[in-house]
Order: structure tokens, then C-alpha cells, then sequence
């Protein structure tokens, strides 16, 4: 039987470069690997279901799922995660010190639905009382004032959405102070040069981050790998092959970074923060599978459909092929 030549849309990571570089192979399957930004892959999944195999937004994979239009089925591996306490940039000159001050306030998002904002509306309504109702949105491009939301909403009338000024992008609007605050996946393009008026909310993002971990054994995850459905129809072994090798491959990414005789990645300290990550949240703090992420998933879908982004509260398993909910053991 010859393998099957299917296009895999993620992004570069060190957990899924063996799989890139051939060091891993996927069962049956002639992968032919595309990296790109996460921005390209949603948008061209979402749009036109470009890929065979490609990395989805949690979010927008939520909400296509549950009105019954997603292309894709999901395996649970899950190639980014990431806290987001350093996902919330504020100006320095609108008495905003605390969490709390944000009620009232003006916050500029790049999409609604993004994922990581999801997550941030989570933490911040439960942890300090601040409701999507208390600010008004903004959503704009960071860079591009033509960038548009790529799944439509129907949100609960309370909330307040706005979109920017013609031709002004969130993050000049920031900078610019016609609005407060930025909520979103990456820093906006006034923060990194060191804007004297632009800052985290947190002072220490990564401490308050360690510290709701602690709390809550919540590590949000972001990204979850799809399959074209009709793809895993024809192919009812292919779910499993892909969850059986991004896993190896996430093995292996990892083994190399416990390696301190040379350091794998071009960062300082790299093993210190490993052993303190492992510290906090166990050996395999970047877990796959399902039963292992049952609680944030379940998590993240009460909070989707509170915010009225899914049109139903959705079952946890209905996000995954059937076949990757178990695996065999000796």
C-alpha cells in the first residue's frame, strides 16, 4: 500500500521538528510539512480548508464545531499552549495598577474569539471580578487595519464591540492613547521598542501565572491539531497514527532540551526553567491526550459558551476523533 501524501500546516516548534525533519515518521503517511504562522494556518483553515492535517484555534474550532460547519476533526495533541498573564498591555497613564481598573476601560483586541482572549476573560472575571461587560472592545488589526474577524459572533447584548477607526490599527491606538489597554496573542508593535507610556498589567507576569497555576492546574492550551473529516472517514487509522507521532516527536523535542551538555535553544537559564516548569506542574507539564486535559478543556468550553462564542455548551469528547479518547496499554 503506498502512503498517503497529505499537507500538515503547523508551525516551528521544537516539538514537532522531528516529525519536520523525518526523525519521526507518521504511520501511513508522506507528510508534506508547511510552517507557518499561526494567523495563516486559522485563516486559510477557517476560510477554505486548505490543509489535510493543520493546527486550529481552539476557539474558532469551538465555535465551527458546535454549529455543526468545522472541516476538520480534532486529535488531542495540542501544539501550543501558553499562559497569558503577559497577554495584557496597558498604558501607564490611565490609573490602570490592578486588574480591578480595567472595568470602565477601552481594550483593543485583534479578534473577540482568539483563544488566548478567551483564556484572559477567564482568569479575569473569576480572579478579580472584571466581566466582558465592564469595558468596551476595540477590535482591529495589530498591524493591519484590514484584518477582519474570521468566524462571525453573536454575542450576548451586554457586550460592547466595537471596531476600530478606518485605517487605525490596535497597535497605534495604543500608542497613540485612544485606547487603554491591548488584549491579545502577541505584544503589540509599541510595546517591544519600549513605549514610555505602554506596559504589562502585571508586574511580573510570569509569578501571577505560577501562581494561578497553582491554584487552579490550569495550563490553557491554544492550539489543537485537525484532520479533514473526510480524510479520517476514508482513513479511520490516520487520527490515531497522528496523535501516536506528534507525541513521539514531543518526547523527543523534549529529551534533547533536558540535555545540559549543549543547550538546544539559543536562551540562557534554559534548564533552570525547565526544572522549575517541572516543579510546579510534574514531568509531563506539556501533556497530549484527552484524559489529561479533560479539566481544561472542560474549562475552556463552560467559559466559550458563557461568553456566547459557542451556540451550545459542547462535550468535551465531541472536539476529538473517537478513536484517540483511549489508547492501548501492555
Amino acid at each position: 500500500m503506498s502512503k498517503l501524501q497529505l499537507s500538515i500546516a503547523v508551525g516551528n516548534y521544537d516539538r514537532i521538528r522531528p516529525l519536520v525533519d523525518g526523525e519521526i515518521q507518521i504511520e501511513g503517511v508522506d507528510p508534506v510539512f508547511m510552517l507557518q504562522d499561526p494567523e495563516e494556518i486559522f485563516f486559510r483553515a477557517f476560510r477554505h480548508a486548505d490543509f489535510d492535517i493543520c493546527e486550529l484555534s481552539l476557539s474558532s474550532y469551538s465555535v465551527k464545531t458546535a454549529a455543526g460547519t468545522s472541516p476538520y476533526i480534532a486529535v488531542p495533541v495540542f501544539p501550543s499552549r501558553a499562559f497569558r498573564h503577559s497577554s495584557i498591555y496597558v498604558r501607564t497613564d490611565r490609573g490602570i495598577n490592578r486588574p480591578e481598573d480595567l472595568k470602565g476601560k477601552r481594550i483593543g483586541v485583534p479578534e473577540y474569539q482568539l483563544t488566548a482572549n478567551v483564556w484572559v476573560r477567564l482568569f479575569l472575571e473569576e480572579e478579580y471580578g472584571v466581566k466582558p461587560s465592564d469595558v468596551t472592545w476595540v477590535r482591529g488589526g495589530y498591524e493591519d487595519p484590514t484584518r477582519v474577524e474570521k468566524i462571525m459572533l453573536n454575542l450576548p447584548s451586554d457586550v460592547r464591540l466595537e471596531n476600530a477607526p478606518e485605517g487605525k490599527t490596535i497597535s497605534s491606538l495604543l500608542a497613540d492613547g485612544e485606547i487603554d489597554a491591548v488584549i491579545g496573542p502577541r505584544a503589540p508593535s509599541c510595546f517591544d521598542p519600549g513605549h514610555p507610556q505602554v506596559k504589562y498589567l502585571f508586574d511580573d507576569p510570569h509569578q501571577a501565572a505560577a501562581d494561578w497555576y497553582a491554584r487552579t492546574k490550569l495550563f490553557p492550551i491554544m492550539h489543537t491539531l485537525g484532520v479533514r473529516k473526510t480524510l479520517a472517514e476514508s482513513h479511520p487509522w490516520l487520527p490515531g497514527a497522528l496523535t501516536k507521532a506528534f507525541e513521539k516527536s514531543k518526547a523527543l523535542a523534549l529529551a534533547r532540551l533536558s540535555d545540559t551538555a549543549a543547550t538546544k535553544v539559543t536562551l540562557p537559564f534554559v534548564e533552570d526553567h525547565l526544572r522549575a516548569a517541572r516543579k510546579l506542574m510534574g514531568t509531563d507539564f506539556w501533556s497530549y491526550g484527552f484524559s489529561a486535559n479533560e479539566h481544561a478543556i472542560n474549562r475552556f468550553l463552560d467559559r466559550h459558551f458563557a461568553e456566547g462564542l459557542s451556540s451550545r455548551r459542547l462535550e468535551a469528547r465531541e472536539l476529538f476523533h473517537p478513536a484517540t479518547l483511549e489508547s492501548f496499554a501492555i
